[in-house]
């Protein structure tokens, strides 16, 4: 479905995601398109595999992990190559939602800079993977690892990729048909956990070897 007169706003948003859909501006005229794929990519937190490759470069070369200290940063570093659904609108509307404390920010950072990450919507116990980026090898991975571990902790029971990718795949991501992720999104909203310790949780993490599984 498709109306360029939904106002992105927190309110909108987070009605779209408790109801399975989510937006992305599309076409040259960049369209807010919203989408509810079937089936639909989800990561199941007791299948989460790390590849055993990953797995010693990030002993050997961990990253610092933060949360929400730099959220625009990593819009735009997703944004940030040759096709993306990421505009200005799109910018506004999660920046907005940041501000409201339901979308987050996990940030792989080497020698102070900012160097990959993703970033994602919370509602009740279910995250909405959004979008990722790297800048060096492994950034992007280690903030997706880093956001499992963080997930099995505070009880989160749906990780949503909205859809499947070989990538994705590597990590135990598979499809499910729409109706069973409608089903598990339900229950998975109810559940009154929290990604943050407080509002925003702006304080940094060093993640190193002894933290990966």
């Amino acid at each position: 479905m498709s109306d360029e007169k939904v106002p992105l706003n927190p309110n909108t948003l987070v009605q779209a995601y408790c109801a399975g859909l989510f937006p992305m501006a599309i076409g040259n005229d960049r369209e807010i398109a919203w989408f509810s794929p079937n089936p639909r990519g989800v990561i199941p937190l007791d299948e989460f595999h790390i590849p055993h490759g990953l797995k010693k470069a990030l002993r050997k070369d961990p990253f610092e992990i933060r949360l929400n200290t730099s959220f625009l940063e990593v819009l735009r570093g997703c944004a940030d190559r040759e096709e993306t659904w990421i505009d200005s609108t799109i910018t506004s509307a999660y920046v907005g939602l940041h501000e409201a404390g339901f979308a987050h920010s996990v940030e792989a950072w080497r020698n102070n800079q900012l160097v990959g990450g993703l970033y994602g919507v919370a509602i009740g116990a279910a995250f909405f993977g959004e979008s990722m980026f790297s800048r060096v090898s492994n950034a992007s991975q280690a903030a997706l690892v880093y956001l499992v571990n963080r997930m099995k902790d505070r009880g989160f029971q749906l990780l949503d990729t909205q859809w499947s990718n070989p990538h994705l795949e590597r990590f135990g991501c598979r499809e499910i048909p729409r109706n069973d992720y409608l089903r598990q999104l339900a229950q998975a909203i109810q559940v009154p956990v929290s990604f943050t310790d407080g509002f925003l949780e702006k304080r940094p993490f060093w993640w190193g070897p002894d933290e990966i599984p």
